[in-house]
Formats: structure tokens, C-alpha cells, sequence
């Protein structure tokens, strides 16, 4: 099938390409002819393969006449030609300017930030490890400091409760509880399962918390979906 490239990140080695039946399609580098060179506005060949193109490479785009070219380029601001030579970027990409692997840190950071509320994308696995880590670090340092200022009060001196650690331990907890939710419900996008699972999930783990680890386990080592699914492209990074 013919097609355009939308947008092509070298980078990350992923794109889009919009098809000729009016779909539009996901592409990773190892999809790629050897030796094809991809750019945005390259019109492609490709085998279409459930939402992703396969096989991929380059043909020659029609040029434009040079007596309409000509004029379109004498007039064109030096702005709009600078504007034009920026990557555009779609979907996912648009929202988040690209999409990058951004660390562990950075995903816990996102979680409790950007997608403090999202229960919309995908999320794959090295994000759900990344904001498990850190968000269990944070614990623990918020613990450690709310110890501290017991100590320093003289609640365990008097051998009273460490009211000040439970404390913010309970605040970070409820802080935290809704970008956990919402972890969860893309971690199951990105497995192909419905994000009305997150109910069961949290429900069970409140009435037996030792399953909490079994079932973060399981929820983290299924791998990624390696094509666009109904909530949204592959996750920046492949499956991992």
C-alpha cells in the first residue's frame, strides 16, 4: 500500500504513516527497508499489518512544477520557513513534545505531575518500574523525615505514638493515590485489557495486602503490545 510519512523520529525510531485507505498506521526503525532513508512528507510503499506497517521504504514523491514553486518560495516569510522546518509531531507526541525515555525519576515525576489524572494513554513497563521505585524511595525519605521530628518533639521518648510519621505518611499516601490509579489503568491499555480492571486490582489488595507485590509483579513483567491499540500508539521506547 502507498502511504505519507506523518512524522519520523530517528531518535527513538518510530513514526506514523498515514495510508492510502485513509488509516493511519505505526512503523518502527526495524520495520524499515536496509538502506531506506525516512523523512517527514515521504511518500512510502508498505504491507499494512493490524495498525502497523511493515516492510517499508521510500519512492519517489512527485515534484512540484517549478512555475508554482518558484513564486511560493519567493514569497514565503522567513518565519513561516522556519516554522515549516520544525518537526511536527502527532498524537502522544504533540501532547508531551516528543516522545522520549525520560528515566526513571522523570516517569515517577510525570506520574505525580502531567499524568496526575490519566487515565487515558499507555503506559509500558519501564514507567510502571520507574514510579514503583521512586514513589517507594519517596516513602520511605517522607518516613524517615517525619520520624525525625517525632524524635525531635520527644514522642518516643514519652513512648507515645510517632504521631507526625503516620501523619505524613497517611498525606503522601492520599497524594499519591489517584496517579496510582491511573498507572495502573494505563499499564492495562498497554497490555490490551480494559482499564476497569484497576477496580478488582485495588479492591483485592485492600483486603489482602500481601497480594499487592504478586499483583504489581504480574502487572509489570507482561510485555507491551508492540502495535497501536485502541487507547493509543506504542509507548515511547518500544516494549520495555
Amino acid at each position: 500500500m502507498r502511504g505519507e510519512v506523518l512524522h519520523y523520529d530517528e531518535a527513538q525510531g518510530f513514526g506514523f504513516i498515514t495510508g492510502a485507505d485513509g488509516n493511519r498506521y505505526t512503523f518502527a526503525r526495524e520495520d524499515l527497508r536496509r538502506d531506506t532513508v525516512i523523512a517527514n512528507g515521504a511518500v512510502v510503499e508498505f504491507l499494512p499489518a493490524s495498525g502497523q506497517a511493515r516492510d517499508v521504504f521510500s519512492i519517489r514523491a512527485q515534484p512540484a512544477s517549478p512555475a508554482t514553486a518558484a513564486p511560493a518560495a519567493s514569497v514565503a516569510p522567513p518565519k513561516a520557513a522556519a516554522a515549516s522546518a520544525a518537526p511536527q509531531h502527532f498524537g502522544r507526541l504533540a501532547e508531551d513534545g516528543a516522545v522520549r525515555d525520560s528515566g526513571l525519576p522523570g516517569y515517577f515525576w510525570r506520574g505525580v505531575t502531567r499524568n496526575y489524572i490519566n487515565f487515558a494513554e499507555r503506559a509500558r513497563r519501564k514507567e510502571f518500574w520507574g514510579y514503583c521505585l521512586f514513589w517507594t524511595v519517596s516513602f520511605i525519605l517522607v518516613g524517615i523525615a517525619g520520624a525525625l521530628a517525632d524524635q525531635a518533639v520527644g514522642n518516643f521518648d514519652a513512648g507515645n505514638w510517632p504521631i507526625v510519621m503516620i501523619g505524613v505518611w497517611g498525606l503522601f499516601w492520599l497524594a499519591t493515590f489517584l496517579p496510582w490509579v491511573g498507572l495502573v489503568v494505563r499499564r492495562l491499555h498497554d497490555i490490551g485489557l480494559t482499564g476497569w480492571l484497576a477496580i478488582p486490582y485495588f479492591a483485592f489488595t485492600f483486603m489482602f495486602a500481601p497480594a499487592t507485590l504478586i499483583l504489581a509483579l504480574i502487572l509489570g513483567l507482561i510485555p507491551t503490545q508492540a502495535h497501536e491499540n485502541q487507547w493509543g500508539p506504542v509507548p515511547g521506547g518500544g516494549g520495555a
